[in-house]
């Protein structure tokens, strides 16, 4: 399998041919960098669900807060962005439930527009660093294991990888921390990934960031909000529509390889 230059194996976070003294040599699983990382989500992971942190990543605990929440954003507007962003980044990064939840809030916290700015970088940026740990852990190891079948689906997947990832993105049925992990192990480029991520989950963070919005007038009324209710069959087949539209570029150039 050919590579660009950018693309070869001494240049890929996680790839060096040799690892560092001490890590294992190149053909160990568990190198320390390997085993850092590893140890680094372990314990995020566990740490989430350990003090109980998903408690307050509900709609409940938004309503609870709200007052000094919105207080907070009004008075340090910079910090709260930029905490609201790495809390995103976080958990995207370490593949933790209440995603849905946090882009409703950026839409409470920030209103619609900044709501949907702070939403699309904060998932970018975790979904980024997940994407460069599986890569460093788990890439090489599964190339090996796997053998020359991969490499035929990932020759394959990289001539259109920009259609296919950003396909996968705005289909709403793929897990989000699915989408990160693929493209890790069928070696795309970063920029690819970085790229596909941003502009495929906009039309979602979007859709999410304007339920958000709109909460507070819920709250004032006394209301329940559910996620599963405001997802309508018309956003959804949006959603789907602006995938199908993702796959023509693809589409196009298989038609005009066929015919030469």
């Amino acid at each position: 399998m050919t590579q660009n230059a950018a693309e070869t194996p001494d240049s890929r976070i996680g790839d060096k041919p040799n690892d560092a003294p001490g890590d294992g040599g190149k053909d160990g699983f568990f190198t320390v960098r390997r085993a850092f990382l590893l140890a680094i989500f372990v314990c995020g992971f566990v740490g989430f669900f350990a003090f109980d942190i998903q408690s307050y990543v509900t709609f409940n605990s938004l309503k609870q807060n709200r007052e000094w929440l919105l207080l907070q954003v009004s008075e340090n507007q910079f910090a709260t962005t930029l905490a609201f962003i790495a809390i995103y980044a976080a958990i995207a990064g370490f593949s933790l439930p209440g995603a849905a939840v946090t882009s409703i809030s950026g839409g409470f916290l920030f209103g619609l527009w900044f709501g949907t700015a702070w939403n699309v970088i904060g998932a970018t940026i975790g979904a980024t660093l997940l994407f460069l740990a599986a890569r460093t852990v788990f890439a090489d190891f599964l190339r090996k294991k796997a053998g020359p079948w991969l490499q035929q689906v990932e020759t394959a997947f990289n001539k259109n990888a920009f259609s296919y990832l950003l396909f996968l993105r705005l289909v709403p049925v793929f897990p989000f921390f699915a989408v990160n992990l693929v493209p890790a192990f069928l070696g795309v480029r970063l920029r690819t990934f970085v790229l596909t991520t941003f502009i495929g989950i906009i039309p979602g963070g979007f859709v999410y960031t304007s339920f958000g919005a709109g909460l507070g007038a819920i709250f004032d009324r006394g209301e329940e909000f559910s996620v599963s209710k405001a997802i309508t069959p018309e956003i959804i087949a949006g959603m789907l529509g602006l995938a199908v539209l993702s796959l023509l570029p693809a589409v196009l150039k298989m038609l005009r390889a066929n015919r030469s």
